[in-house]
């Protein structure tokens, strides 16, 4: 007859109060649900509507990235991949990183690391400028008018 060991974080059943891991279990399915349809629109506008591949260039990123729809649409793919990932990653190691020393830092890395693209992503959405003002026009879109 085989036993089975007790699990690492044992003390984790007996503690009062939020079940994180509950939380983060729940966010993975309701986020990939989400996320299908998500990034099943976002291929479709991009892939095949109109002229499909042929017309993604940097006009068309910054005609989707000037419309608030699309703001809010790329926002929110963004926002609900990325922490899908870094919610993934953080069991990844709570599950195979038996050093807590080791297991701290890469969760710190993981989280740093999550706060800072989400950071820059939504910078990069909200306030891209394909024509910006006083820019060297040899520079800019070809779309943009004299500045």
């Amino acid at each position: 007859m085989t036993t089975i060991d007790a699990p690492r974080t044992s003390a984790a059943r007996t503690r009062r109060g939020v079940n994180l891991e509950k939380w983060g279990w729940m966010y993975m399915r309701a986020s990939g649900v989400v996320l299908v349809v998500l990034i099943f629109g976002h291929l479709f506008v991009n892939l095949v509507a109109g002229e499909g591949v042929k017309q993604i260039d940097f006009a068309f990123v910054a005609g989707k990235l000037s419309d608030p729809f699309w703001q809010v649409y790329d926002t929110l793919l963004l926002w609900l991949a990325l922490i899908h990932g870094a919610n993934g990653m953080r069991t990844l190691v709570n599950d195979y990183v038996t050093k807590p020393r080791v297991r701290s830092a890469l969760l710190f890395a993981l989280g740093a690391s999550t706060v800072v693209l989400l950071i820059l992503g939504t910078l990069v959405i909200y306030t891209f400028d394909p024509c910006p003002v006083g820019a060297d026009p040899e520079l800019v879109a070809s779309f943009c008018s004299s500045l």
